[in-house]
């Protein structure tokens, strides 16, 4: 299992790599970000986007045919719409969730940017948003963009994190450190 999600990163590198340079350079970085944070929407949004990716019955012709007709709708630029039909044209669809992660990581890298995952047991405010971004930009002496997401499971608190560092000050989690403990007591 591995060893294909290794592989379908290195074909979605190798997409995202060609893509970007070719868009960075034309000097549109700025509206190809915007666009894959549109494409990644509707992905997750929609089951039918899923399993035209993923899926056998769908030959070539038909998921070429489909990401065109999704890409004129949604107003995508010609490098991504062409990037996306030849994706489905090679039968490399299922790599389309490594391929948004991969632009996402070098439209950040080339901005200066870190992205920094917020899960929290309700939504944040916008001011909340602003000071915690204000917070990690603090700590890492970068541009820092919010993915914030809802998990209610969490029961309060949040969960952040940032690079290779996290902090878990989610209730859920202090829960389960105190009912360890209370195990090795008795």
């Amino acid at each position: 299992m591995a060893n294909s999600a290794s592989i379908s990163a290195d074909i979605a590198g190798r997409y995202a790599q060609a893509l970007f340079d070719l868009v960075r350079d034309a000097g549109g970085v700025d509206a190809l970000s915007a666009q894959i944070d549109e494409l990644a929407s509707a992905y997750d949004a929609s089951e039918d986007l899923r399993e035209l990716t993923v899926s056998p019955l769908y030959d070539r012709q038909q998921q070429e045919a489909a990401l065109g007709a999704l890409a004129t709708k949604m107003g995508l630029s010609p490098e991504l719409a062409n990037t996306l039909r030849l994706m489905a044209k090679n039968r490399r669809l299922f790599a389309l969730p490594q391929f948004v992660a991969k632009l996402r990581g070098l439209i950040a890298d080339a901005r200066g940017e870190v992205t920094a995952d917020v899960v929290s047991a309700q939504a944040l405010s916008d001011d909340q948003k602003s000071r915690l971004t204000d917070a990690l930009a603090a700590k890492s002496g970068k541009k820092v963009k919010l993915n914030a997401r809802v998990d209610e499971s969490l029961i309060g608190g949040m969960i952040v994190k940032l690079g290779s560092q996290m902090i878990d000050s989610s209730i859920r989690s202090k829960l389960a450190s105190l009912q360890n403990a209370m195990k090795e007591v008795g």
